[in-house]
């Protein structure tokens, strides 16, 4: 697929990621996919609203895919496209979509160049079988390819070679604007500011509110999270909240502002 500019057609597109392997269900690998993902996809608009772990089972595959795709702007998965038996991600795929699992030739020449054809082991061949039609997304780390399939777009689960992928992707695939955020830290209960920050919340429809008690250094303390396309109505509503703060008796300990291009930090 040729590399295009990120068009955005409207504010927001929405995602759902699919973790794919037994050993993140068992926990003999951590996730460290996730908030990478998340993260590279606020910065373009997309935000991941849904996050699935599944093993390594074809019908389980099949079934969470077919599930996902009418309901999202982007289906994201990660694992099971390596060169061992239990990488079925890509038969499954293919059987998703009704499509055969064929050689893609692109695919094994990429894989002939990175490792030379007497190299080129079945195994290692294995990862040039692609669900007919699909398009590949190149991997610079260790040449067996992604790929997408209408809107589902399929990533190895090493996390070097994801974050290559998704880079790629990510220049290629329509975005929407940047989701920016505004974080206010305080000592209050949550309980304490809960009316008052669900009638903010109705009077700034288009800003996301969230509040998280967090405990450090002894402290237990709060903090309140404000996301939004529009750079104006997030910093009006982060005002309004901070006089809210205020209106209890307490002051922000740190106000952290990321509707600009830098972080801005300030502590009484």
């Amino acid at each position: 697929m040729p590399e295009t500019e990120i068009q955005a057609d409207r504010d927001i597109y929405t995602a759902a990621l699919v973790i794919i392997g037994n050993e993140i269900l068992a926990g003999r690998t951590q996730d460290s996919n996730t908030p990478w993902i998340a993260e590279r996809l606020t910065d373009y608009g997309i935000v991941l609203a849904e996050v699935r772990i599944i093993p390594d089972h074809e019908n389980v595959i099949i079934k969470t895919i077919n599930a996902l795709r009418p309901d999202f702007d982007y289906i994201f998965t990660t694992g099971g496209i390596g060169p061992t038996h239990d990488d079925i991600t890509a038969d499954s795929i293919a059987k998703a979509f009704g499509v055969e699992l064929v050689q893609n030739e692109q695919a094994f020449r990429m894989l002939e160049e990175h490792y030379g054809l007497e190299e080129l082991t079945p195994p290692r061949a294995k990862m040039c079988m692609i669900p007919e039609g699909a398009q590949l997304i190149p991997n610079p780390v260790t040449a067996a390819p992604g790929f997408i399939i209408e809107n589902v777009h399929v990533m190895a689960g090493v996390p070097r070679i994801m974050q290559a992928m998704l880079d790629h992707l990510l220049g290629m695939i329509k975005a929407g604007k940047p989701i920016l955020s505004n974080t206010v830290a305080c000592s209050l209960q949550e309980s304490v500011l809960a009316s008052d920050l669900a009638e903010l919340q109705e009077r700034y429809p288009d800003v996301q509110m969230g509040s998280y008690p967090h405990y450090r250094g002894g402290v237990l303390g709060l903090s309140l999270v404000m996301r939004a396309t529009d750079k104006e109505s997030l910093d009006v509503a982060t005002e309004e909240l901070i006089e809210l703060i205020k209106k209890h008796g307490d002051e922000p300990r740190a106000l952290s502002i990321r509707s600009t291009d830098e972080w801005v930090d300030k502590k009484d």
